[in-house]
């Protein structure tokens, strides 16, 4: 059986709203810019790999789009 509480439930602590807001910021940063990443790393691959570009070909192609998506997003 689950014991009681020790913490105070009818006061419970003052939440901080700017750090939480700076958290959720982070978190919407690190996922819009972890999808470009995928997306760049899967096109990269696809001409590296797939059109015949060989490394340096992916490698520019994986800048590019990195590049391009800093000044669009």
């Amino acid at each position: 059986m689950a014991g009681l509480p020790t913490y105070d439930t009818d006061h419970p602590a003052e939440m901080d709203y700017p750090e939480h807001e700076r958290t959720y910021e982070g978190f919407l940063a690190a996922t819009k810019w972890g999808s470009i990443a995928v997306i760049a790393i899967m096109l990269g691959m696809l001409v590296g790999l797939i059109a015949g570009g060989g490394f340096i070909g992916g490698f520019g192609a994986f800048i590019a789009v990195m590049v391009i998506a800093y000044f669009v997003a």
